[in-house]
């Protein structure tokens, strides 16, 4: 079994970071070391952390400094840890028992790519089931470029990567999001492997950037215009791309509550629709009243976790 390395990024998840680290302790398969860095806490994660790691199996080790954001810290943890494989857990998701074990063996498997990733159930803060990602879409297998630059992108907790294509880009410091850059820097390197399974759970509260929708579609823009030439996109194919990201940020940003933004995308983008249904799709809800919409999706919440449950680590 090749070895893997882990991090865990911390800042301010005092009240989930122990089931994080506990996640981690209960798997199947051996993990070199245990990195966790908290990035300026100021909840007493920290104390927490520390207390914590005195429970665990193999290697681990705590450094707790100063708030440096989460980009400098995942490239501070890539530098301290070895092995030919690393992943990295936020202090508020979770791993599935046999997530490192089913991970590696499929990179393994698969000598030409460059990471491993699925799906991830939705959990709230009581670890309730309130949505699974493979409902919201389908990820290729080896080629994932032209879903990614439409802006279907898979949780953080699902991944696992080989070393080496990492090393060779590590994190932009300077973007908003940790992972998006690096994805597309990739898939210049190499494919990525499709795990069917759900072995991970991707925590969705208040303070979570992805609910930023308008920054996200920012940074996804800005990210394709750094990327763009080493990938081979043509400037007109990237125009392109972008209009038809940018109408697909539409239902993102009315999932949001960004009602006024999400006209003037629409206005803005139409030629991005890429058939009649969509532009009526979209135009459909943009013309729902917002409660009902708010409604709708508390709805969908509900029915998930009478259908799901209560997630369950062993």
């Amino acid at each position: 079994m090749s070895e893997i390395s882990v991090l865990v990024p911390s800042y301010n998840h005092a009240r989930f970071i122990d089931r994080t680290l506990r996640s981690i302790f209960a798997q199947t398969a051996g993990i070199k070391k245990l990195l966790v860095i908290d990035d300026g806490s100021n909840d007493g994660s920290a104390a927490i952390i520390e207390k914590v790691l005195k429970d665990c199996p193999f290697e681990a080790e705590l450094v707790a400094r100063e708030n440096r954001g989460l980009c400098a810290t995942l490239n501070e943890g890539l530098a301290k840890t070895d092995g030919e494989f690393f992943a990295y857990l936020g202090s508020d998701d979770l791993w599935l028992p046999t997530f490192v074990e089913e991970q590696t063996s499929l990179l393994e498997s698969r000598p030409d790519a460059v990471l491993a990733f699925g799906h991830a159930f939705v959990i709230d803060e009581d670890e309730m089931i309130i949505d699974r990602t493979d409902n919201w879409s389908d990820f290729a297998d080896g080629n994932m470029l032209p879903s990614l630059l439409r802006g279907d992108i898979f949780s953080s907790p699902s991944v696992v990567y080989r070393r080496s294509p990492v090393e060779k880009y590590s994190w932009n410091e300077n973007s908003v999001l940790e992972d998006y850059e690096l994805y597309l820097n990739l898939c210049a390197e190499g494919e990525f492997a499709l795990n069917e399974k759900l072995l991970c759970a991707w925590r969705l509260h208040g303070s979570n950037t992805s609910d930023n929708f308008p920054a996200m579609l920012r940074e996804h823009l800005a990210a394709q215009d750094r990327v763009a030439e080493r990938l081979g996109i043509e400037r007109s194919d990237l125009g392109r791309i972008q209009r038809e990201l940018k109408f697909k940020g539409v239902l993102d940003y009315l999932r949001g509550g960004y009602k006024k933004e999400a006209w003037q995308l629409f206005r803005e983008n139409r030629s991005g629709s890429r058939s009649a249904g969509d532009t009526l799709k979209t135009l459909l809800r943009l013309i729902t009243p917002q409660p009902l919409f708010q409604w709708n999706r508390s709805r969908r919440r509900r029915n998930a976790m009478d259908k799901y449950g209560r997630l369950k680590l062993g």
